[in-house]
């Protein structure tokens, strides 16, 4: 039977692993490569790397550091922060990256998303919407780690994403983020019935069944950060992934 992909995101704070509650408060997790090291014996389906710093401080997510990731890594992964140009793409891609994540500079130039797909392929580039409502209920898309207010919907964002050749949408709830109570079921649906290529949900996953409610909602894969980093009512810290077999019983 088909079963959804399950990616941890791994969110990069200098040169160590951080976790956030509503894109804030930074806890420190430990170290990428030991983090990639046990992954790898966890037999996961994909890794995603996020420097969230990178595009604030005017800079790419640290190539080197994303060597040492493919260096390690059984696993395909991605990895986002910082990338502006179709030539930082081609450096992280040929440091060992899978796939290259876009969020900033897919909303302050568009075009991007084509020149990167035209240069590795569709199926390398992913698009990141950050989407929190405002006090309306609203749906609104922040760019640079959550502080700016994007005009577009995320609708609108997702769609102009598919249009210019991007082969992936991550939708992430900054409201949901860290909070472990489930993702935005809303927001996850509005997206995957507005474009035809797969979407990724995340933001909120803290249980198993979390993961199958956003696959029900149309998402082709899950992801989350604390579910896979915490364990225990107080969340201490263990990197920690099902066994296949879990998986398979939670989305069948």
């Amino acid at each position: 039977m088909f079963r959804p992909r399950v990616i941890p995101v791994l969110l990069l704070k200098g040169q160590g692993l951080v976790k956030t509650v509503q894109f804030a408060k930074h806890r420190y997790i430990g170290d990428p490569i030991n983090a990639v090291r046990i992954f790898n014996d966890l037999e996961v389906d994909e890794l995603v790397f996020l420097d969230i710093l990178a595009s604030r401080e005017n800079r790419t997510i640290s190539i080197d550091i994303v060597k040492q990731i493919g260096d390690e890594a059984f696993m395909p992964f991605a990895v986002g922060g910082g990338i502006k140009t179709s030539k930082d793409a081609l450096a992280l891609i040929s440091a060992g990256a899978e796939k290259v994540i876009l969020n900033t500079a897919f909303v302050e130039n568009p075009r991007i998303v084509n020149e990167i797909a035209a240069l590795i392929g569709n199926q390398s580039v992913v698009v990141s919407i950050d989407v929190k409502k405002n006090w309306f209920g609203i749906y609104q898309a922040f760019s640079k780690g959550g502080l700016e207010k994007v005009v577009e919907t995320p609708i609108d964002l997702a769609m102009k994403a598919e249009e210019l050749g991007a082969g992936e949408i991550i939708i992430n709830s900054i409201s949901n983020d860290g909070m472990m109570q489930g993702y935005d079921l809303e927001l996850i649906q509005q997206i995957t019935s507005a474009v035809n290529i797969p979407v990724v949900a995340c933001g909120g996953a803290g249980k198993l069944i979390h993961l199958r409610e956003g696959t029900n909602k149309g998402a082709h894969a899950v992801a989350a950060g604390s579910l896979f980093v915490y364990h225990g009512a107080r969340n201490a810290v263990l990197i920690n992934y099902p066994e296949k077999k879990e998986l398979i019983n939670n989305f069948s």
